[in-house]
């Protein structure tokens, strides 16, 4: 359950991030097939942080030292890219021009889901915390 709920949180930031920069969109027609595009892309995006951002992280250690954690940006920009492209390979509507959307976008789709999964994570807390007393 809690990976449908990443997911979906996710999905929710990737959308904000079409809403407030220009340069990245999802051109499916309707609302709904919107959704599933943004739910699709989600999962590919978390598929590529999973596998290629700690190996990347790992690689780039210097880079994050030497420019005291600011290259994670450019990482986090580039990741959005091979997401954009991914989601092109697999004919989903959604794209992401170059570079500069890619880094506004990758900022607001880590501060949108952190928001969103403070939310979550309080929830877990509070009822973990409910169970234990009852």
């Amino acid at each position: 359950m809690k990976i449908l709920l990443r997911i979906v949180i996710s999905a929710v930031a990737l959308w904000v991030a079409t809403v407030l920069v220009s340069g990245i969109d999802v051109t499916a027609g309707s609302w709904d097939r919107q959704a599933l595009t943004l739910l699709a892309v989600a999962v590919i995006f978390g598929l590529v942080n999973a596998v290629l951002k700690p190996f990347i992280q790992v690689l780039g250690c210097a880079f994050y030292v030497l420019t005291l954690g600011l290259f994670a940006l450019v990482v986090n920009a580039a990741l959005l890219l091979l997401t954009s492209w991914a989601a092109g390979q697999l004919d989903l509507p959604f794209h992401v021009e170059w570079f500069w959307p890619a880094f506004w976008g990758a900022i607001i789709i880590g501060i949108v889901s952190w928001l969103l999964n403070l939310f979550v994570s309080e929830g877990d807390r509070f009822s973990a915390d409910r169970r234990r007393r009852y």
